[in-house]
């Protein structure tokens, strides 16, 4: 159940969905490996998944996505 979420996300809305494992979490979390292995096994379309709490990598990759698409304001990357 730890990895559903972004599963279901990605499957309703047209946006790529930014998978973020936590090392913390309840049930059998395994330090954030149950998420992380729900993720890569996925097969929702587009799903980008990073690594057990790399919250500045999914940062980094919003950023490049939204300059990518034109919609990045004036901050820098």
């Amino acid at each position: 159940m730890e990895g559903a979420l972004f599963s279901v996300l990605a499957g309703l809305i047209p946006a790529p969905v930014i998978a973020v494992p936590t090392s913390v979490g309840y049930g059998v979390s395994a330090g954030g490996n149950a998420a992380l292995s729900s993720a890569l096994a996925s097969c929702a379309p587009g799903i980008a998944t990073m690594n057990i709490d790399n919250g500045f990598g999914a940062a980094v990759l919003a950023m490049k996505m939204l300059a990518i698409s034109g919609l990045r304001g004036t901050a820098a990357l």
